[in-house]
C-alpha cells in the first residue's frame, strides 16, 4: 500500500506542477525554485513533517521535498552553531543528494555520449 500512496501523492504533485506550467507563463526554472521554497514553508510550519510520514516517497522526492531538507538542516545547524548555521546547515544536510546527482550524472554523460544544441 506505501507504493501506491508514494505512486499517487508523487503523480499528484507532478500533475499539479504541470499543470501551472501549462496555464502560466512561469519558466521552469522560476517553478523548480517555487517549490523548493514550498517545502522549506511547509517544513516551517510543521505541516510537510506529517504529510511526508504519511506520504513516504512520493512527497520527499519531488523538488518540495527538497526544500524540507535543506529547511531541516538550516534548522538544526542553527541550533547547534548559531547564526553560522544559516549558511552552514543547507549545505550539510543536502550534500549528499546533491553530490549523487552530480556522480550519476557525470557517469551517465560518459555512457550516452551527450551533444550541445545549436
Amino acid at each position: 500500500m506505501d507504493y501506491v500512496r508514494a505512486f499517487l501523492v508523487g503523480g499528484a504533485i507532478c500533475m499539479l506542477v504541470q499543470i501551472l506550467m501549462d496555464k502560466t507563463k512561469l519558466l521552469p526554472g522560476r517553478i523548480m525554485v517555487i517549490l523548493v521554497c514550498l517545502g522549506a514553508f511547509l517544513g516551517a510550519i510543521g505541516i510537510y513533517e506529517p504529510f511526508a510520514n504519511w506520504a513516504k516517497a512520493g512527497a520527499s522526492v519531488p523538488l518540495i521535498g527538497f526544500g524540507n531538507t535543506l529547511f531541516q538542516g538550516v534548522k538544526k545547524a542553527v541550533d547547534e552553531e548559531g547564526f553560522l548555521g544559516i549558511f552552514k546547515g543547507g549545505f550539510t544536510a543536502s550534500a549528499v543528494g546533491i553530490s549523487a546527482a552530480l556522480i550519476f550524472s557525470y557517469l551517465a554523460s560518459l555512457i550516452f555520449n551527450p551533444k550541445l544544441k545549436k
